[in-house]
């Protein structure tokens, strides 16, 4: 092969072979950058959270040129310190409280790690069995810890899939609601297609449907109160359906919301499923942020009434560690979709396919090829399963609730000398009771010391309970710190 640069007179590598996967170059340079991750995570509340750069910062710190001959790793290393972290703003810090942040962890760094080695291009069964397969199994567990129906499962008559983010996993059920409509009336009618959400829905809905061919007249962001936490009325949303259809215009979609972006606001999904039904209309709920939490019993609640919608879908990148981009949704009848998003080209037909008795992947999304994303949530799931993901590991509740009572106490930091449960937890209750605003009470049963919270005034209402749990984790907060900065 010749060189690209006719006029050089350098060569590209010293010995003259050019290895861009060298096993034992990858070990050093994997292990140099783990160590620089590592210590970027460590020291990551020494940098400033906001950037503190000019637009036009970088270009002029880097070459205007690429690089002829290869730059050294350590060199590379370097400058991602100097000319890269300066511009960052750090989702990471823990004092990041703008947006809701992409959680990250260990397990799934590693399964990110394991997805790039393997690099499988999983647009179908047979591009990768184990990607199609695993995807299908991860999709039914966190159906499973969200109590979902089995209509949104493998195992049911429904199914899941990853999407890169919300914003795509709306946009294919629009585009399924739409032809589902204009299968009735002819597409010569797609001007008479109305869409609905509340005024709080996510930006990303209006992108969505203007790349499905909503036209913008037709999208129907209704108003919220504070008087209603800035739910989505149903009443409001029968009379605006009403109307429309009196209006010669065909209602194809609803999009709830469960944890706006504003205020995290909670939409009343069975009520809104109600009157969507009565008029055939696609039920879609985005619960990127907030849906996660649902796999915890005390906010399933949010959940109630998903047997009536279409499809749902969530982040586990937001909250269940699982770094961006990570996006999982359901729908009750995949055929809706896969009807909408299935190319067939000749050079991807195989049995498997044609026997109809494999899921093919690429016709559950806009684009073809696809990552082996399912890795990073399987390892999620099972490092930490189901009882962390749905606790703040932190607490640990001594005893079954059986009643109004609660019995906990706070767990020591792991890096901590053992033997100081009983001083840490008369801490955290001193702490929360010199307050003024909480008092509780400890027990010793059985050698253990533990905290008691219970709850049974008259006037106690669900605000008091939470406030009292935002002080206890304050207080934890900062004791752990304490004994952390003394390790």
């Amino acid at each position: 092969m010749s060189i690209l640069d006719s006029n050089s007179v350098g060569s590209p590598s010293s010995d003259g072979e050019f290895k861009p996967l060298n096993s034992e170059e990858f070990r050093k340079q994997a292990h140099q950058m783990v160590d620089f991750i590592a210590d970027y995570y460590h020291n990551i509340e020494n940098y400033p959270v906001l950037s503190q750069v000019e637009p036009g910062y970088l270009r002029s710190r880097l070459s205007e040129t690429p690089p002829y001959l290869p730059d050294s790793f350590d060199d590379i290393v370097r400058d991602v310190e100097k000319d890269i972290i300066p511009g960052m703003t750090h989702w990471l810090s823990p004092n990041f409280f703008a947006f809701f942040p992409a959680t990250v962890s260990s397990a799934a760094f590693v399964g990110e790690m394991l997805c790039t080695a393997f690099n499988s291009v999983g647009f179908n069964w047979l591009a990768c069995p184990a990607a199609t397969e695993l995807e299908m199994v991860v999709m039914d567990w966190l159906a499973n810890m969200l109590k979902l129906p089995k209509s949104f499962m493998f195992s049911g008559t429904g199914g899941g899939v990853i999407q890169g983010t919300s914003s795509e996993a709306i946009l294919c059920t629009l585009i399924a609601a739409r032809d589902r409509a204009l299968e009735i009336i002819g597409v010569q009618n797609i001007a008479k297609l109305v869409v609905y959400a509340s005024d709080q829905a996510h930006s990303t809905y209006k992108k969505a449907c203007k790349l499905a061919g909503v036209l913008p007249c037709n999208v129907r962001l209704l108003p919220t109160t504070q008087a209603s936490n800035f739910s989505l009325s149903p009443a409001l949303l029968r009379t605006v359906i009403e109307a429309d259809v009196g209006a010669g215009l065909v209602p194809i979609h609803l999009c709830a919301t469960l944890g706006t972006t504003s205020t995290t606001a909670v939409d009343p999904i069975g009520p809104l499923a109600n009157v969507a039904n009565d008029y055939g209309v696609w039920v879609h709920v985005d619960a990127a942020y907030a849906g996660s939490a649902c796999i915890c019993p005390e906010f399933r609640h949010h959940l109630d009434g998903i047997e009536r919608v279409n499809s749902l879908s969530l982040s586990p990148h937001k909250w269940l560690l699982s770094y961006l981009d990570c996006c999982c949704l359901w729908v009750k009848q995949p055929s809706q979709i896969i009807r909408s998003l299935s190319t067939n080209p000749e050079y991807l037909n195989n049995k498997a396919s044609e026997s109809g008795s494999v899921v093919e992947f690429k016709d559950w999304q806009i684009g073809t090829g696809r990552k082996f994303k399912a890795l990073r949530l399987w390892l999620v799931i099972r490092s930490y399963g189901v009882a962390n993901l749905q606790s703040d590991p932190r607490f640990e509740i001594v005893t079954p609730r059986l009643f109004s009572l609660v019995c906990f106490r706070l767990n020591p930091c792991p890096r901590s000398a053992t033997g100081t449960e009983e001083g840490l937890n008369r801490m955290l209750l001193d702490r929360v009771n010199s307050t003024g605003r909480v008092y509780m009470t400890h027990t010793i049963v059985d050698g253990v010391y533990m905290l008691r919270c219970a709850v049974g005034s008259t006037l106690t209402e669900e605000l008091h309970v939470v406030a009292a749990w935002k002080l206890i984790k304050e207080g934890a907060d900062a004791l752990t710190e304490r004994v952390e900065s003394r390790v």
